[in-house]
């Protein structure tokens, strides 16, 4: 493997607001790294690699076609899979082309199904010596690495067992992301919500279980409603938390009310039908745009953990522009890679051997470079605008 200065990065979706955003975090984080920014739109690759400077390149790839894959990943160190949405997305190609051509893997992917479908070919991994990290990015990422470090940090002290980890998420707008982050949306909408109580899985509907919650600086108080996101099963499953569950809400207000209509009165079938959806995207995609100028992209995603003992930490995580902070994220997963941090296998963030506990201080350093607010392990009193009891009932 070449030292991490000269190696070369393929990214994939690379003129995608999460793929080109990556690009520009990655080429500010180490100049010298070699990156090629692959897609389908060559003038919007053409304009992201004059931004980048001399050590880019604009490659087309097709990543359903799996020979042109295999070729485009040749003398490529790391591959970075950000072309969703990851919902009803079938096989790993990337991921299955990455073991063939023992290149390192990184993807985005929100969608349980598609993460432990990319979790099945671990062993694959491990014989091809390959190491892999599905659900890396911002969230899941950087929250699942924050809600390791807490319950990390929580049985250190010795006598707490976590009981509860609870995710929860803000956007404003899209957060600026387009259309592929409303179609994650709407497909989210078609599914069951899995969350878990004591140990016991438990479906939900989606957008249902709505809590206003204080994101503390700069984002204040909102209301988020729980969808089917892959860190509930991820880290029930691997931080052994017994009660798991992740909220999400949006801005402005009247958009939580759409998608809470949407799951309701839009059949599910049509909601977990990609080419309907993406009929939907085209039609609300003027509609959120227009909005989103009004909005803006401020994201925040706070992680609260609860154990024995009536002991509670908080991880909270703020930025002012979705569309900046999910690269430099990305990014900072691409550099833990890229250092050694991850062994041969396909890992989620949470687990050690995906990113080592050691390389999780500078991963979180890296990835909260230029956040309005970025706390971990402080009691959710010292974190909120309004710091006050409050009386938790028996939710998840």
């Amino acid at each position: 493997r070449r030292g991490v200065e000269k190696s070369r990065v393929l990214i994939l979706g690379g003129t995608g607001r999460v793929g080109g955003s990556t690009a520009v975090a990655l080429s500010k984080l180490c100049p010298d790294l070699r990156i090629a920014v692959a897609g389908r739109n060559r003038e919007r690759g053409a304009a992201l690699v004059s931004k980048l400077g001399e050590n880019s390149e604009f490659v087309e790839v097709n990543i359903n076609n799996i020979d042109a894959l295999v070729e485009a990943l040749k003398d490529v160190d790391l591959v970075v899979h950000a072309a969703g949405p990851f919902q009803q997305g079938g096989k790993c190609n990337v991921l299955e082309a990455a073991i063939s051509t023992k290149t390192a893997y990184l993807d985005v992917c929100d969608d349980t199904t598609y993460a432990y479908r990319a979790k099945s070919v671990h062993q694959k991994a491990v014989d091809a010596n390959v190491s892999a990290i599905t659900t890396g990015g911002i969230y899941p990422g950087v929250s699942n690495v924050m809600a390791a470090e807490l319950v990390r940090l929580a049985r250190n002290e010795g006598t707490y067992e976590p009981e509860r980890l609870r995710f929860y998420y803000y956007t404003a707008g899209s957060g600026g992301a387009g259309p592929t982050i409303l179609a994650t949306s709407f497909l989210l909408l078609g599914e069951d919500v899995v969350a878990y109580n004591k140990g016991q899985k438990i479906k939900l509907r989606p957008y249902s279980g709505m809590l206003n919650i204080d994101f503390g600086k700069g984002i204040g108080k909102r209301d988020v409603y729980l969808l089917n996101l892959p860190e509930v099963r991820s880290t029930h499953e691997v931080l052994g938390v017994p009660t798991v569950s992740a909220r999400f809400g949006t801005a402005p207000f009247f958009w939580n009310w759409g998608m809470l209509a949407m799951a309701n009165l839009v059949p599910a079938e049509i909601l977990r039908d990609r080419g309907k959806v993406q009929q939907l995207v085209t039609l609300f995609d003027p509609l959120v745009r227009a909005f989103d100028g009004i909005a803006g992209e401020r994201v925040s995603m706070r992680v609260d953990l609860e154990c024995s003992n009536g002991r509670s930490t908080v991880g909270i995580y703020s930025h002012k522009r979705l569309s900046e902070s999910v690269g430099t994220a990305t990014a900072a997963f691409v550099m833990a890679i890229l250092e050694g941090s991850t062994q041969p296998g396909v890992w989620f963030p949470e687990e050690p051997e995906g990113i080592s506990v050691e390389a999780r201080k500078a991963l979180l350093e890296r990835a909260s470079k230029g956040t309005i607010n970025f706390v971990m392990n402080k009691p959710a009193w010292m974190v909120e605008t309004e710091p006050k009891e409050l009386g938790l009932g028996i939710y998840v």
